[in-house]
């Protein structure tokens, strides 16, 4: 059975920095797009970031860029989301999610072409 585990989520101070992880199983992590999102209490599920089954394309929603970093370690079977300069509005849990090869592209990480998701792990900025 396909199987997708976040992890790497807590607490973290404003500004600090987490490193999420999605570790897959159950396919060849080679020929599939994934994807991050996080759902906020009272809010929609939205893209973070998604990463191309190359590697050769990759998106951040606007409020994200310049600050994390998605990349893949695919003989590890492994998706990264390394999260820096972490601000108060970050809080959510954060998913990984996997699509067909080429979904990442177009203006917006579209969430209907991910078809199997993980659990989460949660992601909480506080002082």
């Amino acid at each position: 059975q396909v199987q997708l585990v976040e992890s790497g989520g807590g607490l973290v101070q404003p500004g600090g920095s987490l490193r999420l992880s999605c570790a897959v199983s159950g396919f060849t992590l080679d020929y599939y797009t994934i994807g991050w999102f996080r759902q906020a209490p009272g809010r929609e599920r939205e893209g973070v970031s998604c990463i191309s089954s190359s590697a050769d394309s990759l998106m951040y929603e606007d409020s994200v860029k310049g600050r994390f970093i998605i990349s893949r370690d695919n003989a590890k079977n492994t998706v990264f989301l390394q999260m820096n300069s972490l601000k108060h509005e970050a809080t959510a849990r954060y998913y990984c999610a996997a699509a067909d090869p080429s979904s990442c592209a177009g203006p917006h990480i579209r969430r209907h072409k991910y078809y199997t998701w993980g659990q989460g792990t949660q992601v909480t900025v506080s002082s």
